[in-house]
């Protein structure tokens, strides 16, 4: 499963809760070349009110809470269907490409 979360504001919230089917890449810092990228589908939405969710994400990513405290957040997981690497994270175990 993958977190994301949104400010309440953005229009990209109205096409995931009309379609639940999503792409997302993320690309290695400085290499464009090395990438992972999933396919899923939105199981879950829901108000992150304490911004416990985006305070998680945050300090995973910058080691601090999020700074801004003044605007509703939504989180959103995401079932992974498929997903593929390239460059260094690669994976040739066919296998764990799909789900069962």
């Amino acid at each position: 499963r993958v977190l994301i979360n949104l400010d309440e504001s953005r229009r990209r919230l109205e096409h995931l809760r009309s379609e639940p089917r999503v792409s997302l890449t993320a690309l290695a810092d400085g290499d464009w070349y090395t990438h992972v990228s999933v396919q899923g589908r939105v199981v879950d939405l829901h108000d992150d009110a304490d911004l416990a969710d985006i305070d998680r994400l945050a300090r995973h990513y910058t080691g601090a809470p999020y700074r801004r405290r003044d605007r509703r957040r939504i989180s959103v997981w995401i079932d992974v269907d498929r997903w593929h690497g390239w460059g260094r994270m690669e994976n040739t175990d066919v296998d764990h490409h799909r789900r069962s």
